[in-house]
């Protein structure tokens, strides 16, 4: 089994169907989406001499050729390991040397960062730009043959944070990939032949992982000219593509309908905007629905079994007979079809329909586990089940409701921040004896970091000095909006702080 797959079918079925497009300038159709990747994995194989198995990074903003390589490493029966371009140079770092990333390709932004990263990490061999002319003579390479894979060796390491404060690898096998192609088209929407997937989102998490789906079905995916969401740029493509699909942040859904274009564009041509990574409140998605349409669709899932917990379809957004809308929109929707979700307590046991507990899931889209850490993955994975930190209740339909995140997780933009990453950076700093971080709702984000600091009694730093720190040390979407000196922090009788009193604060 090899995801990759998927591609040489399509390109045997559809040659002629536009594959990528840059904005609204075609980049390639599928027959030369398929050789252009079949000439990346022979590249990988034959001259960079890769073995199966081996990482290669992909440091990148969005662009079509982020598909070539992507599945051009695929195809070559190797492990893709796409990098969030948002992070800090540290967690670029991080991930490149915990991988053990052997070669990284990079759009031109990453230049001078990775170039510098090269001569620190011992495992990277090269980098190459995806905008370079080295890149386009890659193209030249004798193409190679599809390579097979067991179902169960990994395709993609998904590196998401967790609460030990440094990122951790989630392995993806070709197994866990296929299972989430299905799933889209048994769970969330179908897609025709010649429909259009527009990557509005990072391509190196949720955006990404629907060009499987996308490229099965023969379909084209179109990247933004800018590389970033512009609401008034996806309006523009929108009306100039058929069919068109997105996966997006709630916080994007609301910069588009609140966007002034929004009032007079025509989005006849929006067939799905698929939503996930954050909470949607009931009265947005209402609003959203006023402007847009019966035109959505919302997931919930994690990195440890991508994009496949639940759905909550555009059937589901019409409501029943036999819930209240509210209830039904507050929802994230019935499991997908190659899960299982349980609720339980403390011990692991199933609770009743109604009762609160940890949501458990389990299938073929779970991970493998931890990448190099096999103490996170026994904490993780118990007897085939999927530990997700997150909180939540079933009803009697099947519609799974969330009723907290994992503990202190923020999330701001439909991106996860875990308060560790945030306090421990901080703690570098040698005026800073204490700090805690915690999310406060945000109108626009969702939720913004909020940092509360306890500073040595010769300390000259104020705001403006910790806010540089934060820039030069963090990812800039990581740092906090807000910082409050305090004398003390509130603790309990064991030393543990206690958030919740920090949040009272606040409110």
């Amino acid at each position: 089994m090899n995801i990759a797959s998927l591609l040489e079918k399509s390109a045997r079925r559809y040659p002629e169907h536009r594959a990528l497009s840059s904005g609204l300038e075609p980049h390639c159709n599928y027959a030369t989406l398929a050789q252009r990747v079949a000439a990346i994995a022979s590249y990988l194989k034959n001259e960079l001499n890769c073995q199966p198995g081996e990482c290669i990074a992909l440091v990148m903003k969005n662009s079509p050729q982020y598909i070539e390589v992507l599945f051009g490493v695929l195809h070559a029966g190797l492990t893709a390991v796409p990098v969030n371009a948002k992070l800090h140079r540290r967690e670029f770092a991080y991930i490149l040397e915990n991988s053990a990333a052997s070669h990284v390709f990079i759009t031109d932004d990453f230049s001078e960062t990775i170039g510098e990263l090269a001569n620190t990490i011992g495992t990277l061999k090269s980098f190459i730009s995806v905008n370079s002319a080295a890149f386009q003579q890659v193209y030249n390479s004798p193409p190679l043959d599809l390579q097979h894979c067991e179902p169960d060796a990994i395709a993609w390491l998904f590196y998401t944070s967790g609460t030990t404060g440094q990122p951790k690898g989630a392995m993806l096998s070709h197994r866990n990939l296929m299972a989430m192609t299905q799933s889209y088209f048994a769970s969330v929407d179908t897609i025709e032949p010649g429909a259009t997937l527009l990557h509005a989102a990072p391509m190196s998490h949720g955006s990404g992982l629907y060009a499987f789906p996308t490229i099965a079905a023969g379909a084209h995916q179109v990247v933004s000219q800018s590389g970033s969401f512009e609401p008034e740029e996806i309006l523009q493509l929108i009306k100039h593509y058929p069919q068109v699909s997105m996966f997006a942040a709630p916080t994007m859904i609301k910069r588009m309908v609140e966007t002034p274009a929004a009032k007079d564009e025509n989005t006849d041509n929006l067939k799905v905007m698929i939503y996930g990574g954050g909470p949607m409140y009931v009265a947005d998605i209402k609003v959203a629905m006023e402007r847009f349409g019966n035109k959505f669709a919302q997931i919930y899932g994690q990195g440890e079994t991508p994009m496949t917990i639940s759905c909550l379809n555009r059937v589901d957004h019409l409501g029943r007979d036999d819930l209240p809308l509210d209830e039904l929109l507050a929802s994230v929707g019935c499991a997908q079809v190659p899960v299982e979700i349980r609720i339980a307590d403390e011990d692991g046991q199933a609770l009743p329909d109604g009762e609160v507990g940890e949501i458990l899931v389990s299938g073929d889209t779970v991970m493998r586990g931890y990448w190099q850490n096999p103490e996170a993955t026994a904490k993780t994975i118990v007897d085939g089940w999927l530990y997700t930190g997150d909180m939540g209740m079933l009803n009697a339909q099947g519609y799974l409701t969330l009723k907290d995140r994992s503990k202190d997780l923020i999330i701001s933009g439909g991106t996860n921040i875990y308060p560790r990453e945030v306090e421990e950076i901080l703690l570098e700093h040698p005026d800073i004896i204490e700090v805690s971080v915690i999310g406060k709702a945000d109108p626009e984000w969702g939720e913004e970091v909020v940092a509360f600091v306890v500073l040595r009694a010769t300390a000259t730093l104020d705001r403006v000095k910790l806010d540089a720190f934060c820039i030069d040390n963090m990812a800039r979407f990581k740092r906090p909006k807000q910082y409050h000196f305090v004398e003390q922090l509130p603790k309990n009788n064991y030393g543990k702080i206690l958030k919740t009193q920090l949040r009272a604060l606040l409110e």
